[in-house]
């Protein structure tokens, strides 16, 4: 069923507050990942009360404003949506606790045709409760597989970038951990495909996957390691492409490319299978 444009362009949100404490921030980042290594000082600042440092990607968890495109009024074939993309911007710090307001929006929807579905682009931008400082960003666009066809549409944002032909400059290789999905999903999402080995198997997976936003997370890990040298204040931005699941255990492999101005163009493959799951990355480093 093709989308309504105006209806999908206009659909309201409410704001959405979230008070969230230091003992949600070390969650998010023991679920990507970190500290695996507990006498590793350079991640203990993530997991660890004294100077706790919020990881910059755990804007994917603050603010959010639910499955809205589930809504029977949406008329979105939700069941068919794909994970395209995610954007982040990155403006301030993160208090180590407190609590946060998302304001979203929709931004773009861009019909790609009868037979190729519709992307929709969901902005939300999240402050500080406390001042109103703008604190990030965050795009996620939607590939609505079953819905183009309506004819109005915006211009789609500016594509992702093409990795280099030539070798990375820069390899990380960081392992999920087996039990990667059941950590991750007491951040926000419950979706039982990340758990429940039944449910993954009806979907099509032979087992359960890792949350998109976790691969994210880990890829983020990888170059905060390995270009930021552990200092978050340093990532200005980071964008990629989803292209293929991560399951719990598997190793990322994140390849990257150093360009002009604190580019960072990158993507990330799985060691154990050879396969690019994240694609077209690029990432904004500050001196």
């Amino acid at each position: 069923m093709a989308i309504d444009y105006d209806l999908i362009k206009n659909w309201q949100f409410a704001d959405v507050r979230q008070a969230y404490t230091e003992k949600d921030v070390m969650l998010y980042a023991l679920s990507i990942g970190l500290a695996q290594d507990p006498l590793d000082e350079s991640q203990l600042p993530f997991v660890y009360e004294a100077n706790l440092k919020v990881f910059p990607s755990m804007a994917a968890v603050l603010g959010y404003p639910g499955f809205w495109m589930k809504d029977p009024k949406a008329g979105i074939t939700w069941v068919k949506l794909v994970h395209g993309e995610q954007r982040m911007a990155f403006h301030q710090p993160f208090p180590a606790s407190g609590e946060v307001i998302g304001r979203s929006r929709i931004s773009h929807v861009i019909d790609k045709g009868a037979d190729k579905g519709a992307l929709v682009v969901t902005e939300r931008k999240i402050y500080n409760a406390a001042n109103e400082d703008l604190l990030a960003t965050v795009q996620q666009v939607t590939f609505c597989r079953a819905d183009g066809g309506f004819g109005t549409s915006d211009e789609a944002p500016e594509a992702l970038p093409k990795v280099p032909s030539t070798p990375p400059d820069h390899v990380c290789a960081l392992p999920t951990l087996p039990n990667a999905a059941l950590l991750y999903r007491l951040n926000a999402d419950l979706n039982p495909l990340h758990v429940d080995p039944a449910v993954a198997r009806q979907a099509g997976y032979p087992q359960p996957i890792l949350h998109g936003l976790c691969t994210y997370g880990v890829a983020t890990h990888a170059i905060v390691k390995t270009l930021c040298a552990y200092d978050p204040n340093r990532l200005a931005y980071l964008n990629t492409r989803f292209s293929a699941p991560v399951y719990p255990g598997e190793t990322l492999v994140v390849e990257m490319w150093q360009g002009q101005a604190g580019t960072v163009q990158f993507q990330a493959k799985v060691a154990e299978r050879d396969i690019v799951v994240l694609s077209n990355g690029i990432a904004g480093v500050k001196a």
